[in-house]
Order: structure tokens, then C-alpha cells, then sequence
């Protein structure tokens, strides 16, 4: 047993050693509850401040990353408007050479049909005059051939009318021994003075009434013949001079048009011989500008095709490009969103820290003696005692 005084009221205790030990642990205890507390509240203020700093650091990054993701679009958006106006001004400006190339070609059409109705005009005047002078096939023409005659008619003129053409007998036979070898009489073959190319090119055939073996012959009976020498020998036109059928008022118009039975065939009589080289030469060459014409709108149609194949290949790159575009910013999206779902993990993980120890300081500070003692009635009475002692000396006071 040991006596001990209050240190306040000077009143002296009597406890044995082991009520004695509780007592100085009691105290110190309480020592170090206040200890705890302080240590709490200090471990509170350093976790809050982490806790915010935490949390700004982690917005600063997604506010970062989602500028960074507005800004990609943006990239992007503005690359494919680039893009989509370049082919519109190219479009446009294909458009507007198609629109000058199409006036073109109405201007050259009706350039040529004023040509050829003027033509036309032209040739129905020379067939209304020589209509009238059919009977020219005169006592002239009795006493030689109908081949001498028209290679005479044009002797005449070559060398003014026709100083680049040529014009001769047909003197190659061609085919083989089973269907006969056959030739023309005359090839007119003429070529241009800039360049030296055949433009036009006639086969004829020349057939007279006394140069038949059957009188009564008609004209139709020579056209596939004359179809046959004009194809192997690569001629563009066939021309039947003819004296045959001579009553006929369809034949004695002077030329007739038979491209209903064989393409580019005619059939006209001896007088005609040089009004039809010549119409069908100045037809051919008058044509040589309009056929470069067609040459140049047949080259510019497939540049057109050109440009829309690689219109067609440029838009299907984009196409890809913008696939694979799309397909990173999925991936980027995807990875974002990831890093987002993990920092909101470590936020929530970092909320539930602080509100366990929130928790933990509530119960720190409902912590008190009393409770501490509850369950212990020797220290519940001495503390009573305390308690008591400590109004005593108040009243006194």
C-alpha cells in the first residue's frame, strides 16, 4: 500500500501498486491521446493539402489532354477543308475549259455546215448545168476510149488544180487464182502540202457501152466488183463512170449517190469526171482542219478522263488517308479515355484514403477519459473523487 496527496487539494490517497500502475497509465495515456491529436490534426492539414494538390495536378492533365484532342480535330478538319477546295477549284476550272472546248466545237460545226451548204448549193448548180449539157458525150468522145478521155480531162487541169495528187492506171492485180485476180482503172490519191498526208483517195472504174460484151448491161451489175479493187487497195471513195443505161433519167442527173448499196460509192457520167474529183477533194481537204478539230477535242475528252481517274484515285487516297486518320483518333480517343479512367481511379482510391481518415479523426476526437475509463470502476471512482475534490475547492475558493 502507498499514500499519495493530491497535488491541488493536499488530501492524501491511499492506493495499493497495482491501482497505482492504472493511475500513471491513465495519465500518460492521456498524455499521449493529446499527442495523437496533434499528430492527427497535422496529418490531416499535410493530407488535405496533398490531396488538392493532387487533384489540381490530375485537372491540369485532362484539361490538357482534352485541348490537346480539340486541337487534332481542328488539325484535321482544317486539312480536309484544304483539300475538298482544291478539288473544287480544279473542278471549276476543268469545267470552264470543258465550257470554251464545247463553244469550240459548236463554232467549227457551224462553220461546216455553212461550208458544206454552200457546197451543196455549189453542187446543185453544176449538176443543173451540166444536166443541160449531157449530149457532151459528143462526136469528141466517138472516135477514143472512155479511159483516154477522162485521163485526158484531167492531163488538162493537173498541174493547176491538182499539183500534189496522183492519178494513173491501176496496174496490180490483186486476189488469187480460185476467186480471180482483179484490178481498177484509175486510183486518185491527193496529199497535203504541210505534211505530206494522204487525205483523200478514189477508185475508178470505167465502163462503156461498146466496151461491153453484152449490150443492156446495168450499172448495179459492177458496184460489188468496184467495192472489192476500192477495199484492196485502200481507197476511201469508188466512183463508176459509166455510159451505160443511157435513157436513164436517175443516171443522166450526171452523179448519183449508190452509199445506200456500198459506202462512199457513186455513179456519174464521163462529164462529171472532174466536178467529182474535185468535189470530193476539196470535201476531203476542207476537213483536214476540222479533223485535227476532232483530233484535239478527242485528245482534251481524254484528258478529261484523265483528270476524273485521278480525281477518282485522289478522292479514294483521301478516302484511305481519312480511314486510317480516323482509325488513330479512335486510338487515341481510346488510350485517352483510358488515362482518364485510371487517374479517376486513383482519385476515388485517394477520396476513400481521406475519408477513412476523416473517419479515423472523428473517433480520435470523441475519444475522452471517461470513455476510456468506462468498463473500470476503480478509476471511474477515482477520477469521481478528482471530480469531487476539484468543486470542494472551487466552493472554498
Amino acid at each position: 500500500m502507498q499514500e499519495i496527496k493530491c497535488p491541488s487539494c493536499g488530501q492524501a490517497f491511499t492506493i495499493d501498486e497495482s491501482g497505482y500502475a492504472d493511475l500513471v497509465k491513465q495519465v500518460r495515456d492521456s498524455e499521449f491521446e493529446k499527442q495523437l491529436k496533434r499528430e492527427l490534426e497535422n496529418s490531416q492539414l499535410r493530407f488535405q493539402q496533398e490531396q488538392q494538390k493532387a487533384v489540381s495536378q490530375k485537372d491540369l492533365e485532362i484539361e490538357g489532354l482534352k485541348s490537346e484532342i480539340a486541337k487534332q480535330e481542328l488539325s484535321q478538319k482544317l486539312s480536309i477543308a484544304e483539300a475538298l477546295e482544291q478539288v473544287t477549284r480544279e473542278r471549276d476550272s476543268l469545267k470552264i475549259g470543258v465550257d470554251a472546248a464545247a463553244r469550240e466545237r459548236e463554232l467549227a460545226e457551224m462553220k461546216m455546215k455553212e461550208h458544206y451548204t454552200v457546197l451543196l448549193k455549189d453542187r446543185e448548180q453544176e449538176i443543173e448545168r451540166l444536166v443541160a449539157f449531157r449530149t457532151a458525150l459528143s462526136t469528141k468522145m466517138v472516135g477514143e476510149s472512155l479511159e483516154q478521155h477522162c485521163q485526158t480531162e484531167f492531163d488538162k487541169i493537173r498541174a493547176s488544180a491538182f499539183p500534189r495528187a496522183q492519178f494513173g492506171k491501176d496496174n496490180k492485180a490483186t486476189g488469187d487464182s480460185e476467186t480471180g485476180r482483179t484490178k481498177g482503172d484509175f486510183i486518185f490519191r491527193d496529199f497535203s502540202e504541210s505534211d505530206n498526208v494522204e487525205f483523200v483517195s478514189i477508185m475508178f472504174e470505167m465502163k462503156n457501152e461498146s466496151e461491153t460484151t453484152k449490150e443492156g448491161q446495168k450499172n448495179t451489175s459492177f458496184l460489188e466488183k468496184l467495192d472489192e479493187d476500192r477495199n484492196k487497195k485502200n481507197c476511201e471513195f469508188a466512183v463508176l463512170v459509166s455510159v451505160l443505161e443511157p435513157d436513164s433519167e436517175l443516171y443522166n442527173m450526171g452523179i448519183v449517190d449508190v452509199s445506200h448499196l456500198y459506202p462512199k460509192m457513186y455513179v456519174i457520167r464521163p462529164t462529171f469526171f472532174i466536178p467529182m474529183i474535185t468535189l470530193l477533194r476539196n470535201a476531203a481537204s476542207s476537213s483536214i482542219q476540222t479533223r485535227a478539230e476532232l483530233v484535239r477535242i478527242k485528245e482534251q475528252n481524254l484528258d478529261i478522263e484523265r483528270f476524273e481517274t485521278d480525281l477518282g484515285k485522289f478522292r479514294a487516297d483521301m478516302e484511305k488517308f481519312l480511314g486510317y486518320a480516323d482509325t488513330n483518333f479512335v486510338k487515341a480517343i481510346a488510350e485517352i479515355d483510358k488515362s482518364i479512367k485510371a487517374l479517376e481511379s486513383t482519385k476515388k482510391l485517394l477520396q476513400t484514403t481521406y475519408n477513412q481518415l476523416m473517419t479515423s479523426n472523428n473517433k480520435a476526437q470523441r475519444l475522452t477519459i471517461r470513455e476510456l475509463t468506462k468498463g473500470n470502476p476503480t478509476l471511474a471512482a477515482k477520477f469521481a473523487e478528482i471530480e469531487k475534490g476539484k468543486s470542494h475547492d472551487s466552493e472554498d475558493d
